[in-house]
């Protein structure tokens, strides 16, 4: 079904209690899937939400990685700005906004960062390319020209170019853990169904539908 059929599909259809998995993560698997199999470009694309030690809010998009009960895995270089405001304040939000289909997913919780080995195995599965691309960006830092960048690159494919690119000290994975979870169906009328998942003390999941 492609993403316009499908949202008009999933609009008369709208969201009820009834259809929810208990679990907000198979829940958020069964939506992510459906989505793939819509043909949507990045599926996994969501809004990271930080805040820095001034207060200022910041967002951009990464990419999911991997998922699990755990949280929600993303990929970056450790001493980039998301990473550095993460650090100084590790509650974030996620937001997956296909809005295409008529859908979003919103995510909130603290991230942290996961072990080196998750990393390591991660990054082995990298193309080549994104590899070095790793070690040759100082992400978020201020670079001269364009030029320079490639130069970098160019030295780093020549130190690599007998074997294996390493995993860099500054890279590597973090994980949102996550404390609620909103699944938001479009409605005609902006009457839109929205549901959310609420996370206690012992880990026991609560879901309580929210006003449009």
């Amino acid at each position: 079904m492609n993403p316009e059929d499908f949202r008009v599909a999933a609009m008369q259809r709208g969201l009820s209690r009834e259809d929810l998995n208990q679990n907000p993560v198979m829940q958020f698997e069964d939506w992510y899937q459906a989505t793939i199999e819509t043909g949507l470009p990045e599926p996994n694309a969501m809004t990271l939400a930080t805040v820095d030690r001034n207060g200022q809010p910041w967002a951009r998009t990464v990419l999911l990685k991997l998922y699990d009960d755990r949280g929600f895995v993303f990929f970056t270089n450790y001493d980039s700005a998301k990473a550095e405001q993460i650090g100084g304040n590790p509650r974030v939000a996620l937001l997956f906004p296909w809005v295409a289909l008529g859908r979003q997913i919103q995510i909130t919780g603290m991230a942290e960062r996961i072990p080196t080995a998750e990393s390591l195995r991660y990054f082995l599965t990298r193309p080549r390319g994104s590899q070095i691309g790793a070690w040759a960006s100082q992400q978020s830092k201020v670079i001269q020209s364009r030029a320079l960048l490639d130069i970098k690159v160019a030295e780093i494919q020549q130190r690599f170019a007998a074997g294996q690119v390493p995993l860099p000290a500054f890279w590597g994975g973090l994980r949102v853990a996550p404390e609620t979870i909103e699944f938001w169906q479009a409605r005609p009328n902006r009457l839109h169904d929205r549901f959310r998942y609420q996370r206690d003390a012992h880990g026991v999941w609560s879901v309580q539908r929210l006003a449009p």
